[in-house]
């Protein structure tokens, strides 16, 4: 995930800037940059790589100015190199960004038939052209602002600082987070509290499409429609070495409210959006030739990996072994010669992974990792690696880490796929647009807290819960069951719907709710007969599908959650996050340690 830091100081602010994306290092990033007014006018200074890179810049070209932008960045469009780094700028404006505008192809192609050039190749730059274009038909800066979010579409945190302006900073954010500082005659703004730390106890966080106007003696908060709005202040210990909690309750409470940028991040650093092409990074495999694949995780990554099944098998027609790894590392199952293996971990450490991993590379197969540390020792050990961008996750039970493990899979399967001309470039560019579509939906689920708060009440209740889907929602019933069991303490199973007569039937009453997810696709009046069977002998049933699912057979249910509709592609991605605040908040409801629940640890590096 990107970084970002803003200051509107007493003293020069260029040192300050570089600490601050110091403490945004572990999100991990390909370029940094900053921008100051100096003299009324926009500096800037940027660098490829490290961060002591732009240490060298400043040190060689130093930057004065009391008020500035700061940026780490992870490359999603446009390569890693100083033009594409941010802060982004005009004569009027300069602009820093973490997120996706999903709308940029459209808006970058209107700005370019009024003339407008373009000097990179990245989303963010759209943003500084259409607000210099708002200045100089004479809107302030705040109304320049304004307007120019509400024609923003999708994930977005933004820092922006105008020319002539040095008593003002302007932040917003849509499904990226952002923090806002109060110092004495001094105001910031931040990614997260780790990069204020230094600069302030006193820390605020956006909501959810607020945008703030910063002035040296205070901040000015709108929410969506421009009604001034207050925000609560808290005291945080000024500690850069702890990573906050944003004002969430929880650690897994904020990390489920980060997915909607963590999906994007990870989704736009495998993707062309010129092309509406994946472009994975390059391997030393020909995915032409994979005509088998082995794929081994434990836990939630396991059943990552089974959705991902599902995706290499129909889109890319390659058949997949899923194991688990526990299991595969003594099973010493014969490999195929040359074959392609496949492991999954959000840590890199996960000590099973590793040594299937070993086993995998002593039968001379190609290793694949999908990891969340790039330097990790599955990382390492691999042949090639493909990166989840989740950013740091503390609550034991994996939230953004899964969602972001799918991302990276539908992508391989897309490229797979396209290599073995499986599909054609239309289909590839439509699936695609489905995945950019994500964020945003994410986004909206995420507005359905308190619906799901209020249906978690009845599940704490339960001793027992079923949770029944079909095709690529079936690992996330599994997945949904590992969540509740994991953080509430409740008994959960998680079934395919078409095996539930198989057995579990047996013990459906009027005592447990069965949790359905059920996308109206192809699947679904088959998912429908499965949930009149559950119905007819006093199941509670809990219905998850999207408005012509609910409309179809959601008044017999004893609660629904309406979802977003979607392409079934990337259906598995969307219906993981009601399943995650459920377990979220029955688990919360029943007192139980959220982010430690007991006799779990978040990375497993003993067998």
């Amino acid at each position: 995930m990107c970084g970002i830091i803003g200051i509107i100081g007493k003293n020069p602010c260029s040192p300050l800037l570089l600490d601050g994306l110091k403490r945004l290092e572990y999100r991990g990033y390909d370029s940094a940059g900053i921008a100051t007014l100096v003299n009324g006018h926009i500096g800037r200074r940027r660098a490829e790589g490290k961060l002591v890179n732009l240490a060298a810049v400043l040190d060689a070209d130093p930057l004065s100015g009391t008020l500035g932008i700061g940026h780490t960045r992870w490359a999603t469009h446009g390569v890693p190199n100083e033009i594409n780094a941010h802060p982004h700028a005009t004569d009027h404006v300069a602009v820093v960004h973490n997120g996706i505008i999903e709308n940029y192809q459209e808006l970058r192609e209107e700005l370019r038939g009024r003339g407008n050039q373009f000097a990179t190749d990245t989303d963010t730059e759209v943003v500084a052209h259409l607000l210099s274009q708002a200045l100089e038909q004479g809107l302030s800066p705040e109304d320049a602002t304004q307007h120019v979010l509400s024609r923003l579409e999708g994930a977005f945190a933004l820092a922006i600082i105008f020319t002539g302006h040095h008593d003002l900073m302007i932040g917003a954010r849509l499904g990226s987070p952002l923090a806002v500082g109060y110092g004495e005659g001094e105001m910031f703004l931040g990614s997260d509290a780790m990069a204020l730390a230094p600069l302030t106890q006193q820390i605020s966080y956006l909501e959810e499409g607020d945008w703030v106007i910063l002035c040296p003696d205070g901040a000015d908060v709108r929410d969506a429609q421009g009604q001034k709005v207050e925000r609560t202040i808290t005291r945080t210990a000024l500690s850069g070495a702890l990573i906050g909690k944003a004002g969430y309750r929880h650690f897994m409470e904020k990390e489920i409210h980060e997915q909607p940028a963590v999906i994007g991040d990870t989704l736009h650093s495998h993707f062309n959006p010129t092309e509406r092409s994946i472009a994975l990074p390059e391997m030393s495999l020909d995915l032409s030739k994979v005509d088998r694949m082995t794929l081994v995780a434990c836990g939630t990554a396991f059943y990552a990996g089974l959705v991902g099944k599902y995706w290499f098998e129909r889109i890319a027609r390659v058949p997949v072994e899923t194991d688990i790894a526990s299991e595969f590392r003594y099973r010493e199952a014969p490999m195929p010669e040359k074959g392609l293996s496949v492991f999954v971990s959000q840590s890199g450490e996960t000590a099973d992974t590793l040594a299937a991993l070993r086993f995998a590379k002593s039968q001379q197969q190609h290793i694949l990792s999908i990891v969340n540390a790039p330097e990790s020792s599955i990382a390492r050990e691999s042949d090639s690696v493909l990166q989840t961008l989740a950013g740091p996750e503390i609550g034991v039970a994996s939230t953004k880490a899964f969602t972001t493990q799918l991302t990276v899979m539908a992508c391989f399967a897309l490229a797979l796929a396209r290599a073995k001309n499986k599909i054609n470039a239309a289909t590839e560019a439509r699936l695609s647009t489905a995945l950019t579509e994500v964020p945003a939906l994410a986004s909206e689920l995420l507005n359905h807290d308190r619906l799901i708060k209020e249906i978690a009440h009845q599940v704490a209740e339960a001793r027992d819960v079923l949770y029944l889907g079909r095709g690529g929602c079936y690992p996330i019933a599994l997945e949904g069951a590992l969540k509740l069991k994991e953080i509430s303490y409740i008994h959960a199973e998680g079934y395919a719907a078409g095996e539930m007569k198989h057995g579990p039937i047996a013990l459906i009453d009027e005592n447990v709710p069965v949790i359905v997810l059920a996308p109206k696709d192809e699947l679904f009046e088959k998912t429908v007969s499965n949930i009149e069977e559950v119905m007819a002998r006093g199941g509670k049933v809990i219905l998850i599908s999207n408005k012509q699912g609910l409309d179809r057979l959601g008044a017999k249910a004893m609660a629904a959650i309406e979802m977003p509709d979607c392409d079934p592609f990337v259906a598995p991605l969307l219906y993981s996050i009601p399943i995650q605040l459920l377990a979220y908040h029955t688990a919360v409801h029943k007192g139980t340690d959220v982010d430690q629940p007991r006799n779990l640890a978040k990375s497993v590096t003993v067998e």
